[in-house]
C-alpha cells in the first residue's frame, strides 16, 4: 500500500511539472516569441528590428539579472526617450509566470 501511494504522488508530480513546462512554453510562444523568437536569438523579424538580445549568448545572460528580466517582463522596457519598447505581461501573466519565464530565457544560454 505503501509503495502504491509512492507511486500516486509521484506520477501526480510528474504530471503537474509536465503542465508547467507545457504553460511556460506557451506563455514564450504566445507572448515572446514574436519578437525574441521560439529558440531565443532574437531572429524574428520585429525582435531584429527592435535590437532584442540574444538570449542563447552566454555573455548576454552573464549581464542579465533575474530580478531586471522579471521586472521587464512585468512592467515591460522603455527607451532612453520613454517610448515602449517592450509592453508590460503583468497584466496577463502571474509572478509565478514570470519567474518560469525568467528560467526559460537562462535555459536558453549555449
Amino acid at each position: 500500500m505503501k509503495k502504491l501511494a509512492i507511486l500516486a504522488f509521484a506520477m501526480v508530480v510528474c504530471a503537474a511539472v509536465s503542465a508547467y513546462a507545457g504553460e511556460v512554453k506557451e506563455n514564450w510562444a504566445k507572448q515572446c516569441a514574436k519578437c525574441h523568437g521560439e529558440d531565443g536569438k532574437g531572429q524574428a523579424a520585429m525582435g531584429k528590428k527592435l535590437g532584442v538580445k540574444d538570449y542563447t549568448d552566454a555573455k548576454v545572460q552573464e549581464k542579465l539579472k533575474d530580478e531586471e528580466m522579471a521586472k521587464a517582463i512585468k512592467e515591460g522596457v522603455k527607451d532612453g526617450d520613454g517610448k515602449t519598447k517592450m509592453k508590460g505581461f503583468g497584466d496577463v501573466l502571474s509572478d509565478d509566470e514570470i519567474k518560469a519565464l525568467v528560467k526559460h530565457i537562462r535555459a536558453f544560454k549555449s
